[in-house]
């Protein structure tokens, strides 16, 4: 626990001394234990067996009988096995739940704001969403979400693919439907297919194709117009996504590869400038040291193609001189697969090396694993296809319509689905952000839509759980804030102890760009909160401990319903 460690460090510090050791020596040292049971805070000795040629074993019993009754104050200390464990007492638990209790940010701090652009969601026009973006759409939307807490003003950049070669073949695609006049009846579920089949095989319209591109290049009023309109028509269908997912992104986010288009030969010259543009084989390539291929000869980053056209890298240097210079930020996050992380680095070395951006500006690749099916492939839809996320969310909430169901049928039509939307969602999203995002994870219905386990199911019960507690009591939650919190029994010093960790897994989340950090605390709390209600009467208990135990579960209710919103999941109140 930081706070812990915080107050710990000045207690330390001259038994430390008195042993002769620097304050740098050591207080790297302390850190959280994993094993909250056992102890809150662990520091081993081992490292300081150099410094004072003593086991650790004696250090460890040295510093312990040096302290004394020093930190009986804030914990009580052991030795063991050449750990010094310091596990926090019932006193400093109470106060410190106690602020969190009266605070509406349960303890979060507000860092200096920076502006940090996150460039998440990205998909295609003219093609559905598929699973393919349901990681980038929801790690980036959760991280929007954590560092906005955190005070952060956050600039959300969805990249979505609008330029470029193949609107020659779509936009033919569209006349030769007879759809130019009207884009209601335009069916994505073929439309992209089907254009690529035409290009590929009927000449006369790869022809026709290509000759739309370089209207489209040239700003033709009438193709420009026919592209407009498949934008409007993609972005009807992303909306439909995201305020079903509960997502952030609006039109407001869009910053496509069409935004950059006008930049694409500034950055070309600019690179000329730096003298790092070569020919090969009649492309404009730059080639880094150390960047091979499997051969092991020079990997070019393509940044004009033989024909003329622009390349992905082009279009991402173009981003960056856009959010230093326009947007004003030194700050960016990349959530885009694993499989683009040689992209990324080649891309941010070219930006450095032509000065776009200096060391001083943050450029973060956030990436992530793959969706798999319980076959071990990429999930994928019964023909093999890419699986249409909408398809996805329609189906959870589906099923989670049916368990809500069976668990409460005297809901409401209403009710139950209302329930059933945040259920569903919820358990699609959760599933995703409780796993590391550098590892796979395998789609399994059956599981996430669990009330047992680390579930979105699993969390909203227990916060549904505690709003019952107070709704069938007619008990006002706000009055219960004024309360003084005492904790006693083990299973309520255990749940403390979850609690106030709530603050440093956000921070850790945040710091590592990793929600499932956030997550995990959250499921910790969850599992603690069932120990407790299980051992520790609430409404039956009396008096003043009624009223901290009472106390105990608002705080509980509080946390996890701030802790999912930062995930973008509803809380349900009951179920």
């Amino acid at each position: 626990m930081r706070d812990l460690i915080e107050v710990l460090h000045p207690i330390l510090n001259p038994v430390m001394s008195e042993m002769g050791l620097l304050e740098s020596d050591w207080k790297d040292l302390v850190s959280s234990s994993t094993d909250t049971s056992f102890a809150d805070v662990a520091m081993p000795c081992h490292s300081l067996s150099k410094f004072l040629r003593k086991s650790p074993l004696d250090i460890a019993d040295d510093v312990l009988d040096k302290l004394g009754d020093s930190a009986s104050e804030i914990c009580e200390v052991t030795s063991v096995n050449g750990f010094l464990n310091f596990s926090a007492n019932q006193k400093w638990l109470s106060n410190k739940l106690q602020n969190s209790l009266s605070d509406e940010r349960l303890g979060v701090s507000i860092e200096e704001t920076r502006t940090i652009v996150i460039d998440y969601s990205s998909p295609n026009v003219a093609k559905h969403m598929h699973v393919g973006h349901l990681r980038s759409t929801v790690i980036g939307d959760a991280l929007n979400r954590m560092l906005t807490h955190k005070g952060h003003k956050i600039v959300a950049e969805n990249h979505i693919g609008d330029w470029g070669t193949p609107f020659g073949m779509l936009i033919e695609h569209l006349i030769d439907l007879g759809l130019d006049s009207n884009s209601d009846f335009i069916d994505f579920n073929s439309f992209y297919s089907d254009a690529r089949i035409k290009f590929d095989s009927d000449s006369e319209f790869a022809t026709r194709s290509r000759a739309r591109v370089v209207r489209m290049q040239a700003s033709e009023p009438e193709t420009i117009e026919l592209w407009q309109m498949l934008v409007d028509k993609s972005l009807i269908h992303f909306n439909e996504v995201y305020q079903r997912m509960d997502v952030l992104l609006t039109n407001e986010d869009i910053a496509g590869e069409s935004k950059y288009e006008a930049t694409l030969p500034l950055i070309l010259d600019k690179l000329e400038d730096a003298g790092l543009l070569e020919e090969s084989e009649g492309a404009k390539v730059v080639y880094l040291d150390n960047w091979t291929n499997r051969e092991g000869d020079p990997l070019p980053l393509i940044i004009q193609k033989a024909d003329g056209g622009y390349n992905y890298a082009t279009s991402d240097l173009a981003c960056i001189l856009d959010r230093i210079e326009n947007v004003g930020s030194r700050e960016f996050l990349y959530v885009v697969g694993a499989e683009q992380a040689q992209h990324f680095a080649m891309v941010f070395e070219v930006a450095r090396k032509a000065k776009l951006m200096d060391d001083g500006v943050k450029a973060i690749h956030v990436p992530f694993g793959l969706v798999m099916g319980t076959d071990g492939k990429k999930l994928a839809s019964r023909t093999g296809g890419a699986v249409h996320l909408n398809d996805l969310l329609m189906e959870a909430v589906e099923r989670a319509d049916s368990i809500v169901a069976d668990k409460n049928p005297s809901l409401s039509k209403t009710d139950r689905a209302e329930v059933a939307e945040m259920l569903g969602i919820g358990a699609i999203k959760y599933a995703d952000l409780s796993t590391d995002r550098n590892n796979n994870y395998t789609f399994e219905w059956e599981k996430m839509l669990s009330f047992d386990g680390n579930t979105a199911p699993y969390l909203q019960y227990a916060h549904a759980r505690i709003c019952s507690i107070f709704s069938k009591e007619g008990i006002d939650r706000k009055s219960t804030r004024q309360a003084s919190i005492n904790l006693s029994e083990d299973r309520e010093l255990n749940l403390g102890r979850a609690l106030i960790r709530f603050p440093e897994s956000l921070d850790s989340a945040c710091l590592s760009h990793s929600p499932h950090k956030l997550a995990t605390q959250l499921h910790t709390i969850a599992q603690a909160f069932a120990s407790f209600y299980e051992a520790c009467p609430v409404l039956g208990s009396e008096d003043q401990l009624r009223e901290s135990r009472l106390a105990l579960c608002d705080l509980t209710a509080r946390t996890l319903q701030t802790g999912l919103d930062l995930l973008g999941i509803a809380s349900p109140q009951r179920m």
